[in-house]
């Protein structure tokens, strides 16, 4: 696994609050604006050639949607936020990409940003997008660093009137966004699972090195979620307990079942986690059992040394009057006194199950 780069985030040192500066990966071309304006009997959707097309919708007694991707321009965000009354600091906090998930309810709009999280089958990993939306009484922007998103299916509701969500406003709106988000999480831990029980099943046959640096890919895959799910809890607990005039009584049944949805990931990142610690455990456990299969066999072998090495000692030794030297068997009976020890000891340690 590649190391995830680090944001620059002291480039912003000394700077005011409220700059809007970029922390993220530069994308080149301008922003895509996508937008979606939707009531229970009216649809149209159109991409927008600059932000300023949208500026209209603000009033309008329609849904709109307004998509913002590839958004790196410090500007463009700027008018945005001068036209639906945005506060520089949260407009601050959509460029800075890294940001842990919150809300904040700002009265006239509320704020939500989190991870949205992808698997890349070629490189076994995964990669993280910050997703900021900011709803207020009849309009919703969603930004995002990339095109391509997990909304697809919200779109193709919203382009058939499948459901509620033509019917409902933009807090229902904010909810299938940020649902789509979560339940694309368990997505992410059936592959993470996936790769665990592969990884379980190597380790039990060749715990190489090769099954450790597994381990600790994954330990810091574990840890990257940790840090993007566990926020999340909080955050919707917000928006569950908000007195937002924005977030309506029908809405907050759903936002409920979200805050279950995140314990359950959260529930099932700590399960991996624990595996994975119990895999290290084993690999060192087996380690340490061949080091001693090894080091068993290496003493047998001295064990049975010591006798024969003693024998030849004795007899190695130069005195004139030892008894048997000049006998015609006296070599012969030796060297089958020593195969008879070293038999006799394999035998024994053989009863003994010692090998």
């Amino acid at each position: 696994m590649k190391r995830r780069p680090l944001l620059r985030r002291s480039r912003k040192a000394g700077l005011p609050p409220g700059s809007l500066e970029y922390f993220g990966e530069k994308i080149a071309g301008k922003p895509t604006v996508s937008v979606m304006d939707f009531s229970e009997h009216e649809f149209r959707e159109f991409k927008a050639k600059s932000v300023e097309d949208t500026f209209a919708l603000r009033e309008t007694a329609t849904v709109s949607w307004i998509d913002i991707s590839s958004m790196i321009d410090g500007e463009t965000i700027e008018k945005i936020g001068e036209h639906f009354r945005i506060h520089p600091l949260i407009l601050e906090d959509i460029l800075t990409q890294g940001q842990r998930p919150k809300m904040e309810d700002m009265e006239d709009y509320i704020f939500v940003v989190l991870k949205m999280l992808s698997y890349d089958e070629k490189a076994g990993e995964i990669k993280a997008e910050q997703i900021s939306i900011v709803w207020g009484r009849n309009f919703l922007i969603s930004f995002q660093e990339f095109e391509g998103d997990v909304f697809n299916a919200i779109r193709d509701r919203i382009r058939n009137a499948k459901g509620r969500i033509r019917k409902m406003g933009t807090d229902y709106l904010a909810y299938s966004l940020i649902d789509a988000v979560i339940d694309h999480y368990f997505i992410i831990m059936e592959k993470l699972g996936e790769r665990i029980e592969i990884l379980e099943e190597r380790l039990i046959e060749n715990p190489g090195r090769e099954a450790l640096h597994d381990i600790h890919t994954m330990k810091q895959e574990m840890l990257f979620l940790r840090k993007s799910v566990w926020p999340l809890r909080e955050m919707i607990s917000g928006l569950e307990k908000s007195e937002s005039a924005l977030i309506h009584e029908a809405t907050v049944m759903y936002i409920r079942d979200l805050y279950d949805h995140t314990i359950q990931i959260i529930d099932t990142v700590e399960t991996f986690r624990d595996l994975l610690s119990g895999m290290l455990d084993i690999y060192l456990s087996s380690t340490s059992y061949r080091l001693n299969e090894v080091m068993k066999v290496l003493t047998i072998i001295s064990t049975i040394f010591i006798p024969l090495t003693f024998i030849a000692g004795v007899y190695g030794m130069n005195f004139e009057l030892m008894p048997e030297l000049k006998t015609r068997w006296g070599y012969p009976a030796v060297l089958t006194l020593m195969a008879g020890a070293a038999l006799g000891m394999v035998y024994y340690f053989w009863k003994k199950k010692w090998f």
